[in-house]
């Protein structure tokens, strides 16, 4: 075939891609109008993991040329319209714009629906519980910096359940107005300037790096000094206008944080999924171990462990624990009536998709 009959071909395949998406749009209203007479949510993460599952599943068997991760994002846009015409969804999130949460937050529910942005953490689970939000997206853990404890203490007092999980790789990028040999002044997040500095010592040895509150306030402060730089997400670029001079510049390749998805109410079972509970122990010899020999007897997989002071009595603590399956399967249910007889209190802060991919 020739350019323009290719090029035909393509413009006959959108026409029909569009009409098929009315279609389906014409369907998610009438699921809209049912689960407004039911009263039920409008987000259904167990019903989404399935969907996009059997969707990879069958590009593989077609041998379809685009990767999963080129599937997912394809329908996450299409989902995101979906939830704007059944109800627009308020997604919560830590602030300001651009910030990793907000980043994970668009990667999770596309760009259709409403975002909020919160001054800390505590105010996402705030909103959320008024129903000012309908979901929050909260940090819980770093690859490199280890569990965010501040999302932590605020399940100690919730009734917010966790619903979903997204892992978002975490790529500091150096974003400027002007070339490189320009900079005189590197702005960043202290945290994020350390995560990089192997990469600055190399390579911009003599600039000034100036700590400061957040990467999108350093992104606000290169685009309106010259000379200056920042340290931030892709993002930040697009919000202030800024170029990337240098992509994913961390110093550890891995840098990987894992965020949660709060909300009122639980998630059913997918088939592949993680539970979070949190407990506190009887004050007795061997009681950690006692709590948690059940979970080996029934070779059920524990993937985290942390530790948090109650802020409620000297020494005591609660513990955090994600652990494979669901909490209404039979041999959690089982290992979780065994955890109670060892524990002063017990609470499941939700199960949810397993999968966290992007």
């Amino acid at each position: 075939m020739t350019l323009g009959e290719i090029r035909s071909r393509i413009d006959a395949i959108d026409s029909q891609l569009l009409e098929l998406l009315s279609q389906r749009a014409d369907l998610v209203h009438e699921v809209g109008l049912l689960k407004k007479r039911d009263g039920v949510s409008i987000y259904a993460p167990e019903r989404e993991e399935k969907l996009l599952r059997s969707l990879i599943e069958l590009n593989e068997r077609n041998k379809g040329r685009l990767p999963a991760t080129a599937v997912r994002a394809i329908y996450r846009e299409i989902m995101s319209a979906s939830f704007a015409l059944e109800k627009g969804l308020t997604i919560a999130y830590l602030g300001p714009v651009a910030t990793w949460s907000h980043q994970a937050a668009r990667e999770k529910f596309g760009a259709s629906v409403e975002y909020a942005a919160q001054s800390s953490i505590a105010e996402v689970f705030n909103v959320v519980a008024r129903g000012k939000a309908d979901y929050g997206v909260v940090p819980i853990e770093n690859s490199t910096e280890g569990a965010v404890s501040y999302t932590l203490d605020q399940f100690m007092d919730s009734q917010l359940r966790v619903c979903a999980q997204f892992s978002l790789r975490i790529e500091n990028n150096l974003l400027a107005k002007i070339p490189r040999d320009q900079i005189r002044t590197v702005y960043s997040h202290p945290q994020v300037i350390g995560q990089c500095r192997q990469w600055l010592r190399h390579n911009l040895p003599h600039v000034d790096l100036i700590e400061v509150s957040s990467t999108t306030r350093a992104a606000e402060l290169a685009s309106k000094e010259p000379s200056s730089a920042a340290l931030a997400g892709r993002m930040a670029a697009e919000v202030y206008g800024l170029e990337v001079l240098e992509s994913s510049i961390q110093d550890s390749p891995d840098n990987t944080t894992r965020f949660l998805i709060i909300g009122p109410n639980g998630c059913p079972p997918s088939g592949d999924d993680k539970t979070s509970l949190m407990f506190s122990l009887q004050d007795k010899p061997g009681a950690l171990f006692s709590a948690l020999a059940p979970f080996k007897e029934l070779r059920i997989n524990m993937s985290k462990i942390e530790s948090r002071p109650s802020k409620r009595k000297a020494w005591e603590y609660f513990f955090f624990v994600d652990i494979d399956g669901h909490a209404e399967e039979p041999a959690l249910v089982k290992a979780l009536d065994e955890l109670q007889k060892h524990c002063s209190f017990v609470k499941i802060l939700g199960s949810y998709p397993k999968s966290a991919l992007p």
